[in-house]
């Protein structure tokens, strides 16, 4: 990735996906400055690992998909929730309690906001065990959790059209 102003790198910047390795059957496709998939399931896993960063993306979702941004991933072949953050993006998650905005199984989102049919950005940022994510500027998440400390960040395809662009991050 390319590093630009005040240490963001740029993981994706509309045109290849050279800071990612796709894992699984998800058909990521690189079109007009998104990648995007709508069948299969897998991720787009940076092929570095990152302890404590900043982390912005943006992704456009229709209203029955199912994506996430995973952070600190232990296991690369095998990515859950349970070695890994995942900050959901599933604004129809059967259990609402973990939906989009929230961190799966660790921080449910203090707002609810639904991201379908938009573009969105998220914030993420994980300060040793402090993370905080910021859906379209208003936090959803703001916990302490002494888990996974360090791993790739890796982009979500489980159902739906998912679109990811402007992928940004900086170590903190």
């Amino acid at each position: 990735g390319q590093t630009g102003q005040a240490g963001w790198t740029t993981l994706f910047d509309g045109k290849s996906l050279t800071s990612f390795a796709p894992v699984g059957d998800a058909n990521w496709q690189v079109l007009d400055g998104v990648v995007q998939a709508n069948k299969g399931t897998g991720f787009l896993v940076s092929k570095a690992s990152y302890g404590d960063f900043q982390l912005k993306v943006e992704f456009w979702v229709d209203d029955d998909a199912n994506s996430g941004v995973f952070i600190r991933c232990q296991d690369t072949k095998q990515i859950t929730a349970m070695n890994a953050y995942e900050v959901n993006i599933f604004d129809t998650r059967p259990d609402p309690a973990y939906r989009t905005g929230s961190i799966v199984d660790v921080a449910k989102p203090l707002s609810m906001i639904n991201a379908g049919g938009k573009w969105n950005t998220f914030e993420i940022t994980a300060q040793k065990s402090h993370l905080v994510v910021t859906l379209n500027g208003v936090k959803t998440v703001d916990v302490e959790h002494m888990g996974h400390t360090r791993g790739p960040i890796a982009l979500q395809y489980g159902a739906g059209t998912v679109k990811f662009r402007n992928v940004q991050i900086r170590t903190l």
